[in-house]
């Protein structure tokens, strides 16, 4: 089952008197267990296919459908529930809470589940905090810690609600080189030993250097999808844009 459908979907946003298009009838399925880079120039639909995928905008036309689950026509509301219990989001500015300490930040998500009691929320908590190497910062606030650190702790958070998909919004934009790549690194493993699936929006080389699929955007629509067969050697294939079966698959195929 494709984790993420999304169906002939377009955006429209008014600015002033005029209407924008930030997408234009985009069909594409993701499955689970990717490492996908959403790739293309400012202005070119990315960040606006990501907000449609993590249910933060809803589509002006098409139909979005996310761990087999439609959500179309739902109230914010009802995405709102949906959203905190299927995906989580890394930004490239942290989102932390300047006042809570780091295992504080990675818990707040949790508070919401009722059905999460506290014993379980602590133990989530020191088991991300762990995967990302910071156990031993549980109790610095983010004025206390690095940028790299930061990143580390909204990794945690992001993994601590269990999501089927997390959704990366220029991750490394704010970071340094070296650091950059540390946290790549921290994903990639996590991809790997838990097969979470990450969505990117970028346009940072080193994201889409370790991506495994890539999705080339422009003007708001999909030009080129790829696939990783080799640690450096891509299979890309044009966009049929009116085609909805373009999919990148998790376990080794491209079906255009």
């Amino acid at each position: 089952m494709s984790l993420i459908r999304l169906e002939h979907v377009s955006k429209q946003y008014r600015l002033g008197e005029q209407e924008v298009w930030a997408l234009r009838d985009v069909s594409l399925t993701v499955e689970q267990g990717v490492f996908l880079a959403i790739a293309g120039p400012s202005g070119s639909g990315k960040s606006t296919l990501l907000n449609l995928m993590g249910c933060i905008d809803i589509p002006s036309a098409g139909r979005i459908l996310i761990n087999g689950q439609d959500t179309t026509g739902r109230t914010p509301d009802q995405l709102a529930e949906f959203r905190a219990r299927t995906i989580s989001f890394v930004f490239q500015t942290f989102n932390l809470f300047p006042v809570l300490t780091a295992e504080e930040n990675v818990e707040y998500p949790l508070l919401q589940f009722k059905e999460v009691g506290r014993r379980e929320r602590k133990q989530r908590v020191a088991t991300y905090l762990k995967v990302v190497e910071l156990s031993g910062f549980a109790h610095h606030r983010p004025d206390q810690l690095s940028g790299g650190q930061r990143q580390r702790v909204a990794i945690a958070r992001a993994l601590a609600t269990h999501p089927k998909v997390i959704l990366a919004d220029e991750p490394t934009a704010n970071l340094d080189h070296r650091t950059g790549q540390a946290i790549l690194a921290v994903m990639k493993q996590i991809n790997r030993t838990f097969g979470t699936t990450f969505v990117f929006s970028t346009h940072d080389k080193k994201v889409i250097a370790r991506a495994d699929r890539l999705v080339r955007i422009e003007d708001g629509q999909i030009r080129r999808l790829g696939m990783r067969l080799a640690s450096t050697k891509w299979v890309m294939v044009r966009d049929r844009p009116h085609d909805p079966r373009m999919t990148l698959a998790a376990r080794g195929r491209l079906k255009p």
